[in-house]
């Protein structure tokens, strides 16, 4: 309950016993009924409850119990502690797996295992939440339905949700030694392929032609052109 003292039944047999508050002042503040409290007054509620001092443990003062004596119309008011105590954390344990998801747990093994090696055995186990036996039997092929197993994404089997999964990807790859780049196999950036270039020379700007080829011309028999020559005046 909500704003309700520790052990509300033991704070209330204890203020009936030492108090002269009402009843409905007792109940208001136990978050009671009237009717409970007077029960315990009666002797017929809590009978074997050993009554719990609020004073004592800080969640009623003094004066408040003495205001509350002098007019049965105040309510009483929890104390605040002064003390914060630190939320408890959760226990780190393995992940829960509805029974409808577990059948498919061994495929999403296979999966992280195909498709993220880097992945350490604790990282693989948190995710779906299995035990280092299974994830070793699946790594080594040796479990018990091996033939059968088809990697499945567990983000689609709902056994994991993508944050958890990039988030343990990235950890595992920032645990990796960085391996330097083989420059043979770099690709030029596309700022130096696609720059224009300035012309040298005519023929870049616009190109070369295949060379031509002079005709070759038929050699000409001058002794025959001399002998038809003769010949013309002789007729003449």
């Amino acid at each position: 309950m909500s704003n309700a003292p520790l052990m509300p039944k033991a704070t209330a047999v204890w203020l009936v016993e030492n108090t002269s508050l009402t009843f409905d002042q007792i109940a208001d503040f136990c978050k009671l009924h009237p009717l409970e409290v007077k029960g315990i007054a009666d002797g017929e509620v809590a009978a074997g409850i050993k009554g719990h001092d609020p004073i004592t443990s800080g969640q009623l003062t003094r004066e408040e119990i003495a205001k509350g004596e002098a007019s049965s119309a105040i309510r009483l008011t929890l104390a605040v502690s002064k003390v914060r105590l630190p939320e408890p954390k959760k226990s780190g344990g393995p992940r829960y797996t509805p029974l409808s998801r577990r059948q498919d747990r061994p495929n999403a093994i296979l999966w992280l295992v195909r498709n993220h090696p880097e992945l350490k055995d604790a990282q693989v186990m948190r995710l779906v939440g299995t035990t280092k036996t299974t994830l070793q039997a699946i790594r080594d092929r040796t479990h018990w339905n091996s033939s059968q197993l088809s990697p499945l994404d567990p983000v689609t089997l709902g056994l994991c949700s993508q944050i958890d999964l990039d988030m343990e990807v990235n950890r595992a790859n920032k645990d990796r030694p960085q391996t330097a780049p083989d420059p043979g196999q770099t690709l030029v950036s596309a700022e130096i392929t696609t720059a224009p270039r300035e012309p040298t020379s005519q023929a870049d700007v616009f190109g070369t032609s295949a060379p031509v080829k002079a005709p070759v011309e038929d050699a000409i028999d001058v002794n025959s052109v001399f002998a038809k020559l003769k010949g013309l005046k002789t007729a003449e």
